[in-house]
């Protein structure tokens, strides 16, 4: 995922909208964490380092809540290609570094990364790596619109490559074999696919992804059988074949929220993509739906703060290995 005076004004600030950065009492039972990273790491280093990249999260996401879902979406498109090493933030002249890749196309919020990033770079010049920011800025950007927290060990370096030619992100048209090998690559389990697609309740899409789903699943005017008929036919009415730029939500009737309502809408065969109706065709996956509908989502936030931090450690540069850039976009 610092002085007294920003401390002040930012709890200050927050307190009037009624939003709270407050850590945890036991965030700092184990500081020194696994991979190198550390709780405290720019304690001495920059200590008001994770002040401001609340702060300026702040200023951006509350304005623009749907930056909220941009940026964790950011976060995890990141971790998947070369792991948390900010090589997704790279610009190539060439348009072939990740960021060009089609799925990273719609990733919006670079700026906040940068404002951030700046800020840090004014009072701590060359300390805070992209990576760590980044981490940061997608956890603050949760918790402005009043979801889960979750700790963010710090102690990341930035990669210096990045290439198009490398981006392998988790398919919305996947099954769920599928999806599971490619968590299972990244070090994380059965468990962290489902609760991690719990963030799909802040999300959104464009109807371009789901028009063959609704409109001509096998090339005969037919939709997807494993979808809500009731469902679709709502769908229908907001995605047309010509079309295909319009908004739906991933969650709808719960976009603004960070909840579990999600796992009601899979639960219900309303599941946007192949992606989540197939949470369904696992026994695993099935049963942890199951059970954040009958308990009314009484584990998730702690599911998923425990799943983002497990994200947040895969395949990380410590200790010499790649650079802390000046600015995100480019290598030093």
């Amino acid at each position: 995922m610092a002085l007294i005076k920003n401390i002040l004004v930012l709890v200050v600030l927050l307190s009037v909208v009624g939003v709270s950065f407050a850590k945890p009492p036991h965030r700092h039972r184990n500081p020194h964490m696994k991979g190198g990273l550390d709780l405290d790491y720019y304690r001495f280093k920059c200590p008001q380092a994770e002040a401001i990249v609340r702060r300026v999260t702040f200023q951006y996401v509350s304005r623009r809540p749907s930056l909220a879902a941009a940026l964790l979406r950011m976060y995890f498109h990141d971790c998947f290609v070369r792991g948390c090493d900010a090589s997704l933030l790279l610009k190539s002249p060439n348009k072939d570094a990740e960021r060009d890749a089609v799925p990273n196309l719609t990733v919006r919020g670079y700026e906040v990364v940068d404002a951030a990033k700046s800020a840090l770079e004014r009072k701590c010049p060359g300390v805070v790596s992209c990576a760590d920011v980044l981490a940061l800025v997608a956890r603050d950007a949760v918790l402005v619109i009043k979801g889960p927290w979750w700790p963010v060990p710090l102690g990341r370096r930035d990669g210096r490559i990045s290439k198009l030619s490398e981006v392998n992100l988790p398919s919305p048209f996947a099954d769920v074999n599928a999806l599971k090998q490619d968590f299972f690559a990244k070090g994380l389990n059965t468990k962290d696919l489902v609760v991690l697609s719990g963030a799909h309740t802040i999300g959104i899409s464009s109807c371009g992804l789901i028009n063959r789903r609704i409109h001509n699943f096998t090339g005969k005017g037919d939709f997807d059988p494993s979808m809500n008929p009731s469902y679709v036919r709502q769908l229908k009415k907001r995605c047309k074949p010509t079309t295909p730029t319009t908004i739906v939500e991933m969650d709808p009737g719960s976009v603004k929220k960070f909840d579990s309502h999600y796992f009601n809408i899979v639960a219900q065969k309303k599941g946007l993509f192949k992606s989540d109706s197939t949470l369904l065709d696992d026994l695993e996956t099935k049963l942890y739906i199951q059970k954040q509908v009958v308990t009314r989502g009484a584990s998730f936030a702690k599911d998923f703060s425990e799943s983002m931090l497990k994200l947040g450690f895969v395949e990380i540069l410590t200790g010499t290995q790649g650079e802390i850039r000046k600015k995100c976009a480019f290598v030093n």
